[in-house]
Formats: structure tokens, C-alpha cells, sequence
């Protein structure tokens, strides 16, 4: 949900009605509205209307503008008429329409899906699991979970690949100012020099430099700036990444579940749209850079009850986190594998989930040890830091799909909240400096290595899933995920002809 400020500087949540809207068209003298929505991979999706289509009626029994068939994951062919219904609260100018003229001036709605000839809401709909993953915090006797992304991505110059002409070659390239691979100097044939670069970043010396090696702060702090005076969504801070080559992340203020996953699918649409306008392109792709850090999505959540955090326990002397605390990362621990599935979606996320590169491999927590999969921060103490009492899961990638993979956090935390489940000691050691015997008496397990292993894990554990996600939908979870692992696998890949060529 947007926000805004105060007189006295507090942020207060926005919330519209519909009514209020149909002003803010006239007032902004809007022409089109884009109604969004978000498929089952997570991919955004949209279909624009002429301003005069959105009436009050819209609101409460939406638009009839979808063939639910042609949208992957929600329907088959036989029964795919189906709704959009505007959320009144998340309207925002689009920056950049008025780009070519003011005639062309769109607004943002993003959408809840229902069947048409009101047959109720879509099951499979990212939004509606969202939603009801809010409403199973509510049964299980909490007020709300609230949530904090840190999302990461790189921002290139320009991608170009090749896998359609099999027996011509099989390649991907990938051109930054920042690579590590960079050309040095200024390109005479661009006199602005944005092409080469005299200061490229290492491999992995890539967090916190300051311009001119960080050559997207401008770009990030535009990003920022439509975040927060178009779209309302506050940010906290911006900054370069550990990767060479333009890997950035920009933190958002923690928000309720559906809302942050509407603010992430929004995060994705802006930082793409922005890079676009300035002749780049940005991608949330785990993995694009051999050799280097992948991008994640660290993910902070806690719980919360009458107007307190419950995760909170002064009396805790290693983490100050509740027992509550501990039974929702027990949850988290139990069900990692399972997780990886819906948490880290595609085959290059497996390319992220190797050792050496920060992200992490093992399941096991900690408060300051960033290799172990769960992590209770600690950098403030006391009373005063409460609010902040969180656990952050820090398997999760940009690629998934924000509202299935918030829902399945939550319930794999709630399962161990009923379940009392047993978090176990912390492991204070590198995880990755240890051997496999020593893991072996820590009782450390691994996360899967292949999104196939994935999948099994979770078609073998997915019972604490059934509360919010349909059963079917977790079907086609474990079978998308069977397939494009068996897309990758079956294709000769580049590397083989180095090694196995003369075989």
C-alpha cells in the first residue's frame, strides 16, 4: 500500500475508495489506465482501457478484459472469461507515459482476477493467495505479518543471446562500464564516454564503491524518486551490490504481505521501465555473471499481535528472539528444501545456491553468520530495537513470484509456530569453511542443488502449504519446475565442447 507523509513527517498509509480515484482521473487529467496483474511464475502482466471504461461499477464488479487462457497458470481454454477488478489503493501516474504527450497520460491499478458471470475469485490468482496467506496469520492468532525484501539485480548496458539457431551456436553476451571486462578509456566514437569505462569494478569488489566506479547511483536515485513521489513506496536506501558489472539493490520500508508483493512486482516494473528510458536494460536473473556474486532476495519477516512483535524477548542474551521466534524459523528450517521450489523458481537459481559466493547453501541459523540460511540481525539492542525484531530468510531469489512465495514463508513459518517445532542451537562457524563430517554433527543439511531436486522435495513435503496454495496449484509448481529443468538439461551446452570435445 502507498504511503505518505504527514506535517509532522510520520508515514500514514493511503487508502482510497474508488469514488476517490474517479477524481484523481479527472484531477490529473489521466487519458488510459493500465490495469496489472501477476501470472503464476510472477511475470507482470497488463491490458490498458480508455479512462471513460473505469467507472464505479469497475470497482466493485471489474472490467471484462481477460482470456484467462493465454495467461500461464490460470485456465484452460474451455472456461476462460474472467475479470479484472481494480484496487482503488494502488493507483499511481505512470511517469513515463506522458513521454510522447500529454493525450497519452496512464495511471496504474493493480487488479484482483475473478471468474467471469460471477463465479467468484480466481484460486490461482498470485493476489488472492496473498491475501488469504493474510487471513491464515489472522486464524492462526496473529494481527499481521510484515515483510522486508532486499531485492537485488544488475543493471546492464545491453544482453544479447542465441539458442534458437542451435547448430549455429549457442551464446549470451553481456556488455557493462562497470565489467570487470570493461574497455578502458573513453570510446571515441561516443563522446559522452558512457561506453568504456576508466574505472571497471573486480569480480566481487563491487559493494559500496563510490562514482565514478558506481556508475548507477544517478540511475538508482531517479528509481528511488518515482518510488516514493509517484507510487508511494518508501525507501529506506540504494546502493551498489557486490557483483562487477552493475549489480545494484534498493531497500523498501517493510510493509503487510500482499502489499510488499504488490510493492515488489512494482519495484521490478519501475527499475526495468527506468533503465529502458536510459538505453539499459535491468534483469532480476539470479545468476547472469560467471564467476561472481548472483543476485538474491533476503527476506525479513516477523509476526505480530496486538500492536507488538512477537519474535522480541529481552531476556534472550543471544538474539533477544522470542520463542515464537524460534518456532517460526524452526518452521522456516524444516521446510527449506521444500521451499526452494517456490522461493527459487527457475534453474539459474541453482547457478546462485553454490558455495563461496555469499549466498546461501546450508540450512542452519545465526545471528551475524550471513552463511547460514536464517538469520535473527542484530544490530541494535534493547527495548528500542523491538519493532525491528525480525528473522530474515535468506534462500529466496527476485525471480520468483512475490505473493506465492511470501504465502509459502508464512505458512512454513505458522507450521512451526503450531507445531513447537525445534530450532536447534545456532552455528556461529563458516558454514562453508567446515568439512562434511563436521556438518554432518552439527546436523547441517543442504539446500537442493538442481530445481529438479527442488521439486522432489516439495511433491515430498507440501502438506504445510494446504492452509492458502490450492492443491492443484502446487502440482503445477513441481511439474513447470520438472520441465524447465529437463528444457536445460537435454541442451549441449557451450562448456562441453571445451571439455568433452575430443573425447
Amino acid at each position: 500500500m502507498p504511503f505518505t507523509r504527514t506535517s509532522d513527517g510520520k508515514l500514514i498509509p493511503i487508502k482510497r475508495t474508488g469514488e476517490e480515484v474517479l477524481g484523481l482521473f479527472e484531477k490529473e487529467k489521466i487519458k488510459f489506465v493500465d490495469l496489472h496483474f501477476t501470472d503464476v511464475p510472477g511475470r507482470l502482466q497488463h491490458t490498458t482501457v480508455p479512462v471513460h471504461v473505469i467507472d464505479k461499477d469497475a470497482f466493485k464488479e471489474g472490467v471484462p478484459k481477460l482470456d484467462g487462457s493465454s495467461i500461464k497458470g490460470f485456465t484452460g481454454i474451455e472456461e476462460s472469461d474472467m475479470m479484472l477488478k481494480p484496487d482503488p489503493s494502488t493507483f499511481a501516474v505512470i511517469p513515463w507515459s506522458t513521454k510522447e504527450s500529454e493525450s497519452h497520460k496512464a495511471a496504474r491499478l493493480i487488479c484482483d482476477v475473478f471468474w467471469g458471470f460471477g463465479q467468484g475469485r480466481l484460486a490461482r490468482d498470485p493476489r488472492a493467495i496473498a491475501q488469504r496467506a493474510e487471513q491464515y496469520v489472522k486464524e492462526s492468532g496473529f494481527d499481521e505479518s510484515y515483510w522486508g525484501p532486499e531485492i537485488e539485480f544488475f543493471v546492464f548496458d545491453k544482453v544479447t543471446w542465441d539458442v534458437l539457431t542451435p547448430y549455429k551456436g549457442q551464446s549470451y553476451s553481456i556488455e557493462s562500464t562497470e565489467g570487470a571486462w570493461a574497455t578502458m578509456g573513453t570510446d571515441s566514437k561516443d563522446p559522452k564516454g558512457s561506453k568504456s569505462s576508466n574505472f571497471p569494478i573486480r569480480f566481487k569488489e563491487g559493494y559500496f564503491p563510490a562514482p565514478p566506479s558506481d556508475t548507477l547511483m544517478e540511475y538508482r536515485s531517479e528509481v528511488v524518486a518515482i518510488f516514493q513521489e509517484r507510487f508511494g513506496i518508501v525507501s529506506d536506501a540504494h546502493h551498489h551490490e557486490v557483483a562487477t558489472a552493475g549489480q545494484c539493490e534498493i531497500d523498501m520500508r517493510y510493509d503487510t504481505l500482499t502489499n510488499m508483493a504488490d510493492n515488489v512486482m512494482t519495484f521490478k516494473y519501475i527499475t526495468r521501465n527506468v533503465a529502458h528510458q536510459r538505453g539499459m536494460v535491468a534483469t532480476t536473473m539470479p545468476k547472469p555473471i560467471f564467476m561472481d556474486n548472483a543476485s538474491g532476495m533476503h527476506t525479513h519477516q516477523s509476526l505480530w499481535k496486538a500492536g507488538k512483535p512477537t519474535f522480541y524477548d529481552a531476556s534472550d542474551s543471544y538474539a533477544e528472539l522470542s520463542q515464537v521466534g524460534r518456532y517460526y524459523g524452526g518452521g522456516l528450517m524444516e521446510h527449506s528444501r521444500a521451499l526452494t521450489c517456490i522461493t527459487n523458481p527457475t534453474t539459474n537459481s541453482y547457478r546462485r545456491l553454490v558455495p563461496g559466493y555469499e549466498a546461501p547453501v546450508y540450512i542452519a541459523w545465526s545471528r551475524r553468520n550471513r552463511s547460514a540460511n536464517v538469520r535473527v540481525p542484530v544490530y541494535e539492542k534493547g527495548p528500542g530495537s523491538q519493532a525491528r525484531k525480525r528473522l530474515e530468510f535468506r534462500t529466496p531469489d527476485p525471480s520468483c513470484n512475490p505473493y506465492i512465495a511470501f504465502a509459502a514463508m508464512v505458512c512454513a513459518g505458522l507450521d512451526g509456530v503450531k507445531k513447537k517445532t525445534d530450532i536447534g542451537s545456532p552455528v556461529d562457524e563458516n558454514i562453508y569453511h567446515l568439512s562434511a563430517d563436521r556438518r554432518r554433527q552439527l546436523g547441517i543439511k543442504e539446500l537442493p542443488g538442481s530445481l529438479k531436486e527442488a521439486a522432489d522435495s516439495l511433491a515430498s513435503d507440501h502438506e504445510f502449504l494446504k492452509p492458502v496454495l490450492p492443491k492443484d496449484l502446487i502440482d503445477m509448481i513441481i511439474e513447470n519446475a520438472r520441465k524447465e529443468h529437463s528444457e536445460i538439461s537435454m541442451r549441449p551446452h557451450p562448456y562441453e565442447f571445451h571439455l568433452y570435445f575430443d573425447a
